[in-house]
């Protein structure tokens, strides 16, 4: 899909973080955004800030929740009679990570009725409606590094829901081809860098019914400050991607095409061909690093 212009959008998690890097990309390229988040307050603001640079818009989603991604998908097809880019990208973590014996019920509710439940509630409401308009279409959904190519040790939950979105996209993706369709599916690795985004504190959204019943051990790294100074202690120089930077790139390479939209590609083959060689050797693969 080479050119977004008057093509309609639709992001979630999109108020804030990656999502609005999104938002913003798109808006350059002339789509019609819908932002979808559950942050009423945010999304107001987002939506309000940039109106002047577009066909913009907001409506209140949790993703988590199939009858209020249903009322999404009924208010975009009401408003414009088709969906042409569906990106999933809403996402959590598990709660501050930890050891995985750590981890309660509720860690995983919250995580994975979120970064998978949440990926299944819009293809499940939004592809049968994208196909039945005939018109050509993309899902990108938002994985991570974190579990879509190896795990970081300390944030087992975060990378296996992280694992499902990558393999349930392949799956996607192949079917939407094999059955002849007009749409086409993607996955995006957020990267380049550290993200300074909402998913630090993403505990501001859990719902009190999935909260934890026990204090939570000390995790190796429970916020960004814990996650710079950390870094500072090893003397690894930090870098950091600027969400609008990143949003750029996502919608570049969705423009060239490309299924793996991701930076550094090449340190993560050299990762993959260790994990290959690994399970080749019937040996325990190795992880992601949390510091890389």
């Amino acid at each position: 899909m080479r050119d977004l212009n008057g093509k309609v959008a639709v992001v979630t998690g999109g108020a804030n973080g990656v999502g609005r890097g999104l938002v913003e990309a798109l808006l350059d390229e002339g789509a019609r955004i819908v932002v979808a988040d559950i942050e009423a307050p945010v999304l107001e603001a987002t939506v309000a800030e940039l109106r002047e640079r577009g066909d913009v818009w907001g409506w209140r989603t949790d993703v988590s929740d199939e009858h209020s991604v249903r009322a999404l998908a009924d208010a975009v097809f009401d408003r414009y009679g088709s969906c042409h880019l569906l990106f999933n990208n809403a996402g959590v973590t598990s709660g501050g990570g930890g050891l995985p014996w750590e981890q309660e019920p509720n860690d995983w509710r919250w995580c994975f009725s979120v970064n998978v439940f949440g990926v299944a509630n819009c293809t499940l409401e939004f592809v049968p409606r994208m196909l039945a308009t005939g018109e050509p279409g993309l899902i990108v959904n938002t994985s991570s590094g974190d579990g879509g190519f190896a795990p970081v040790l300390n944030a087992s939950v975060y990378a296996a829901s992280k694992a499902a979105v990558s393999c349930f996209t392949e799956a996607l993706a192949h079917n939407l081809i094999n059955e002849g369709t007009n749409l086409r599916a993607c996955v995006f690795y957020p990267s380049g860098g550290l993200l300074e985004t909402g998913l630090w504190t993403a505990a501001r959204n859990r719902p009190a019914d999935l909260a934890r019943l026990r204090p939570r051990p000390p995790a190796p790294m429970t916020t960004i400050a814990e996650y710079k100074a950390a870094m500072e202690a090893k003397g690894t120089p930090l870098q950091t991607m600027d969400v609008g930077q990143l949003g750029r790139f996502c919608v570049e390479q969705i423009k060239a095409g490309h299924y793996v939209i991701t930076h550094d590609i090449d340190k993560i083959a050299d990762l993959l061909d260790q994990r290959v060689a690994a399970i080749r050797a019937l040996s325990l693969p190795p992880t992601l690093h949390p510091y890389t």
